[in-house]
């Protein structure tokens, strides 16, 4: 099952699992089942998410299933302090937070090693832990169809002000704690993915991902680009889609690979409209295509989705 040598991983992330594995009184899913079900739909390899407990994570290093081609920090999900492992901000202000935020990154570089991944997928935390509540109306807008205007042109404006005031006392924490962070992952041999993230409160955008990476070489920490996340963030007018893959190719060491549907992400390739012609000329062609689908989504969509990606070119022919 593993791709030819010149040919991208494809794999499938743990966000597909969620509460479709379940038997009768458990709390949670039954891991190696999704592996065994993930090999049976072509998969070789899966990237463990932040929502799997530590015996999840266990199980599916332990299966002879699939390999784990990712880890998506922080993992596994653990409570710290009362609060989700997946709640702390890695750029938050309060210095008790980051540096419990930091910790449960660096237990995932941990994870990732046991697991025999390279790869660590990493939030980098925002401008505080809520969505602006411009984003929010340009995001009821949008539903309703009103994509232009005067309106929404004070509430992107505003947004970007918002944003790069808040980011004075945030973005310097983000870099603190990617510092602290990539020097564990590169003692361990774990490349960092910065992903670009799903809220234009959250870091980093386009620009400080290249003034972040400029601190770090390709094999310490890269760019790893979430489709979905860039297609939302187009749709609200807030950074154009082209940007990441134009200014950042160079850097990208991983990619989530799901359709968008209005501002719905983490459908199954082929069930939306991402732009399609756009990453398959853009994407690097030997980095990772994580498919990041929705646990809702049916097995059969699953199953349809590589044939797509090699249809539109994100996936080479076989």
């Amino acid at each position: 099952m593993t791709p030819p040598q010149d040919a991208p991983i494809h794999a499938l992330s743990t966000m597909w699992s969620q509460g479709r594995f379940r038997k009768d009184g458990d709390d949670h899913d039954h891991m190696p089942s999704f592996a065994e079900k993930t090999a049976s739909l072509g998969f070789s390899h899966i990237e463990i998410n932040y929502v799997i407990p530590p015996a999840g994570v266990d199980a599916l290093i332990e299966s002879n299933h699939v390999e784990v081609s990712s880890v998506h920090s922080p993992c596994p999900r653990v409570r710290v302090n009362g609060r989700l492992s997946d709640a702390l901000n890695l750029a938050a202000t309060d210095e008790e937070e980051r540096a419990l935020a930091v910790q449960v990154a660096k237990d995932s570089v941990d994870t990732a090693v046991r697991a025999g991944a390279s790869l660590l997928v990493v939030h980098l935390g925002g401008v505080g832990d809520k969505m602006f509540e411009e984003e929010r109306q340009l995001r009821k807008l949008f539903d309703a169809g009103t994509t232009d205007g005067e309106e929404v042109d004070g509430l992107r404006q505003s947004a970007i002000e918002r944003r790069r005031e808040g980011a004075r006392d945030f973005f310097p924490q983000a870099r603190r704690s990617l510092a602290e962070l990539a020097e564990h992952a590169a003692a361990n041999g774990v490349t960092i993915g910065l992903e670009n993230r799903f809220h234009f409160s959250e870091f980093p955008d386009p620009d400080e991902m290249a003034e972040l990476l400029a601190a770090y070489p390709p094999h310490i920490a890269g760019f790893w680009i979430d489709i979905g996340h860039v297609e939302v963030l187009h749709r609200l007018g807030l950074i154009d889609r082209h940007r990441w893959l134009d200014e950042l190719a160079d850097r990208c060491v991983g990619s989530h690979v799901h359709d968008t549907d209005g501002l719905n992400d983490h459908r199954a390739p082929g069930h939306g409209t991402s732009d399609w012609p756009h990453y398959a000329a853009k994407l690097p062609p030997h980095i990772p295509r994580v498919y990041e689908i929705n646990q809702k989504i049916p097995e059969d969509q699953v199953a349809a989705a590589t044939p797509f990606l090699r249809s539109v070119g994100v996936l080479p022919p076989e």
